[in-house]
């Protein structure tokens, strides 16, 4: 079967064509896109759902991490988690679930009508008892049976190699490694002193992905856990290694994204976003975070928005929800509906501040002139969240105007007075 890429370079496939008119750009632009590895589509052809385009031309898009682990595995959660964050506007789901029955969780994950994404290297840990007895044979396995089972697009950590781990000797960090794929693969490669096999054998990985056509994420496994450790030189061997991988993928037809760069600087965020892009010939970038702040527990779902708004603004491509519970606990309901939230507004600020005129965009410009004629009705089918701003609104009753301006309101004043006649002089 050829691959998408292929598809591409001889004509415009039916879910290019779905994709490009959902974002409303020319099929032939998304075509020839999908062919220079600057778009992908996360289709597994072993199963159907709601097309989504990442990358050129594409509105930002929005992932949402759900799934069990060893100290809280309940899948009648997780699937309500799942279908929280595609009610509040999630394009993906990712399922990360380390505890409890992981084939029975995946097979309600892709029950939903998104693209899926997993890590497959969790798995392979689960099945060996520890990742010192994950071999190459175990790993490329589990890879096979999450394409087999329609999983769309795959994070896998092939930039945690053993120039990536002598950079950390090297140089450095407070906190080593803070990903959990990459650890383990750390975990690996020290302990069974051999490369990473998604690594030494990343032309075989190729073939299998091009087989079931499914999209890699060339995972971030040595981004920085705090911002003391952004300049640290670990993650930007990682960023070249990944370079050179995402070209072998497009010479392959396998459609790739890029995964980065965890916690750094707000200063520091349009530089890795345009190394990134650079490095890899503009392969779409998936972005957890980037974190911005290390001090703020609690409210890492908006530290999140910060930092992916500036780097979609940048050119990010995708943004993975963060919760309020980031570092301290598995997210429950509530804190998948904030964060998928907080996340789906930096993705709307990051698309409107692309371009100079990007600021007009309609939907802006309806919400401005709804405001002026407090039409009350009209802001709350515009905004994002309609029904939560019409639930704080009804909270002092139903007023012409806001209940903290409420007779003072600026808008109805100077409404009124440029809405009236200007009087005539007598004489």
């Amino acid at each position: 079967m050829p691959s998408l890429i292929h598809e591409c370079l001889a004509g415009i496939p039916s879910v290019v064509d779905t994709v490009a008119r959902m974002e409303g750009i020319n099929p032939r632009t998304a075509a020839r896109s999908v062919a220079r590895g600057r778009l992908v589509i996360p289709a597994n052809p072993r199963r159907s759902h709601r097309p989504c385009g990442v990358g050129e031309g594409c509105r930002v898009k929005v992932n949402v991490n759900i799934g069990t682990s060893g100290e809280r595995c309940d899948l009648s959660l997780e699937e309500a988690k799942a279908r929280a964050a595609i009610e509040n506007g999630t394009d993906t789901l990712m399922d990360l679930s380390t505890g409890g029955d992981l084939a029975a969780m995946r097979k309600i994950v892709l029950s939903m009508d998104v693209p899926v994404g997993t890590v497959p290297v969790y798995e392979a840990v689960r099945r060996a008892g520890n990742a010192a007895d994950v071999d190459s044979d175990l790993l490329f396995s589990v890879i096979r049976d999450h394409c087999r089972d329609g999983v769309d697009f795959l994070t896998l950590h092939c930039g945690v190699n053993r120039d990536a781990l002598s950079a950390l000797h090297s140089d450095p960090r407070i906190m080593p490694v803070v990903s959990r794929g990459g650890a383990f693969h750390v975990a690996m490669m020290v302990q069974r002193e051999e490369e990473n096999p998604l690594y030494a054998e990343f032309d075989y990985l190729l073939e299998i992905l091009a087989e079931y056509g499914v999209v890699a994420s060339l995972g971030d496994g040595m981004r920085p856990g705090c911002i003391h450790d952004a300049e640290r030189h670990a993650k930007t061997v990682e960023y070249l290694t990944l370079g050179r991988l995402a070209n072998c993928a497009l010479d392959a037809g396998v459609q790739r994204m890029i995964e980065g760069p965890g916690h750094i600087p707000l200063p520091q965020v349009e530089y890795n976003v345009k190394m990134i892009k650079e490095i890899t010939n503009d392969a779409p970038l998936y972005l957890l975070g980037p974190l911005v702040t290390d001090i703020a527990p609690g409210y890492d779902h908006l530290v999140s928005a910060i930092g992916g708004a500036t780097a979609a603004m940048h050119g990010a491509d995708f943004l993975c929800m963060v919760s309020p519970s980031e570092h301290l606990a598995l997210p429950d309901v509530t804190d998948i509906i904030e964060g998928t939230r907080m996340a789906r507004v930096a993705a709307h600020i990051g698309d409107i501040s692309r371009t100079r005129e990007g600021y007009k965009h309609p939907r802006e410009r309806q919400m401005a002139e709804a405001r002026q004629h407090l039409d009350w009705k009209s802001q709350f089918s515009l905004a994002l969240y309609g029904d939560h701003a019409r639930s704080i609104h009804a909270r002092d009753g139903d007023l012409e105007t806001c209940s903290m301006c409420g007779e003072l309101c600026a808008v109805r004043m100077v409404r009124d007075i440029f809405g009236k006649e200007p009087e005539k002089k007598q004489g």
